[in-house]
């Protein structure tokens, strides 16, 4: 671990630079009820019931030392992503 961490303490090189990744498997999900609106005296209510509508997944490439990011979503998780 201690090596990784003096990867990230290196200073920024152009010709070698330091990119991190990561993949985020997320779980889709709809409301059974539709939400109620806030009223005057009274908070908007939300049933805490679901369908599950699916799962996709957010993958994130960061260089921080050059303050870069690139996000992509799949519309879908298989076992191949």
């Amino acid at each position: 671990m201690e090596d990784v961490l003096a990867v990230y303490a290196r200073p920024r090189d152009p010709a070698r630079p330091v990119v991190c990744m990561d993949e985020k498997p997320f779980q889709l999900l709809g409301h059974v009820r539709d939400p109620l609106p806030a009223r005057p005296g009274r908070d908007a209510c939300q049933d805490s019931e679901y369908v599950r509508c699916g799962t996709c997944s957010i993958f994130v490439w960061t260089e921080p030392l050059r303050g870069w990011r690139r996000v992509h979503a799949l519309a879908q998780r298989t076992k191949i992503d």
